[in-house]
Parts: C-alpha cells; structure tokens; sequence
C-alpha cells in the first residue's frame, strides 16, 4: 500500500505543478495586460477563454487537492482533463491560426502538450485513486452495505 500512496502522491504532485502554471501564468496575464491580455492576436472568444481559466484552474487544483487528501471525489481530476483539453485545443488553433507558426515554435504549447499528456495518461487512476478512502487505501463501501 505504501507504494500506492507515494505513486499518488507523485501524480498528484506533477497535477499541483502544472495547475499552479497555469494559474499563475493566466493571473499575470490579467494583472500586466489587463481584461483582454491577448487582444493584439486573439479573437475575443479565445481571449475570453484564457481569462476564464483564471478561475478554472486553481478550481481544478483545489479540488484534485481535496480528492486526495479526503477521498471520495475524482471531480478535480475530470476537471482537469476538460481545462487541459480544450486549453490545448484553443492553444493549437493560436498558434497555427492567428499566430500562423508550428508546434516546435512555440515553447509554452510543447509544455501544454507534455502536461496534457502526462494529465491524460494519468487520471483514468488518479480519479479511481481519488474516489478511495485515505485509511489505507481500502475503497469506499456504499451505504446500503453497512446494514444487517
């Protein structure tokens, strides 16, 4: 069991990193730049978009934080996986859209890229993990089961 709970703190560790990024990069986006950070390249909607995950990824790193700590719940790892997507999604299009570039241009979407992968690869156990008691690793009975 040991093993387990330091494989999950790993993973949840590399989550914690790269929420914190992305956290920290769309708030300094906000403060330098203003409401519109990208409004020299961006249409408003992608421009909307990133402001948005202001809120959604430190939301995300609250609650994969919570999910680990206090079981019961894999929401944080599915909302990662939906902020990672259509980020890597609204990235893509911004760099060979209106930016009109390539992948191995663009340093910050090669980032993206690994974190997506790694967030992909690791949260279909990471939610299960997630979903566990934290006493021991022993899975979460349902309530009906507790009665005689």
């Amino acid at each position: 069991m040991r093993g387990r709970q330091v494989w999950r703190g790993g993973v949840v560790l590399g989550y914690v990193v790269g929420l914190s990024i992305g956290t920290i990069t769309h708030l300094t986006d906000l403060f330098v730049h203003g409401l519109r950070p990208h409004e020299v390249f961006a249409p408003y909607w992608l421009d909307l978009y990133w402001t948005s995950l202001t809120l959604f990824d430190p939301l995300a790193l609250a609650l994969v934080v919570r999910g680990a700590v206090r079981g019961r719940s894999a929401a944080g790892v599915w909302l990662t996986c939906a902020v990672m997507a259509t980020d890597l999604v609204a990235n893509a299009y911004a760099v060979y859209g209106p930016l009109h570039s390539r992948v191995q241009d663009a340093p910050g979407l090669q980032r993206l890229l690994l974190f997506g992968l790694f967030v992909a690869v690791t949260a279909p156990w990471l939610a299960r993990e997630s979903r566990r008691h934290n006493c021991g690793g022993v899975g979460r009975e349902p309530a009906h089961s507790l009665r005689p």
